[in-house]
């Protein structure tokens, strides 16, 4: 049996999706919401430092794109 991807891979495979210009970003944002849900958690943590638009508009599209996804994104303080 395949494990199912955590909430930390899910996160790593999308900071990589970003790096590569959004490949596969909406497959990979499904397996960061199952893992959540898998794992009871209600949003997912991202550290800004590694994001490719870590600025303000940068975030805050980034939130609006997870949340139609039915993803709920915060960012860790640097």
């Amino acid at each position: 049996m395949v494990s199912e991807p955590t909430v930390a891979d899910a996160i790593n495979r999308i900071y990589e999706s970003l790096q590569a210009d959004n490949a596969d970003i909406d497959t990979h944002i499904a397996t960061l919401k199952a893992a959540l849900t898998r794992e009871g958690l209600k949003e997912a943590v991202f550290d800004p430092a590694r994001l490719v638009q870590n600025n303000r508009s940068g975030r805050k599209l980034m939130q609006a794109y997870f949340r139609q996804r039915g993803v709920t994104v915060k960012y860790s303080a640097s």
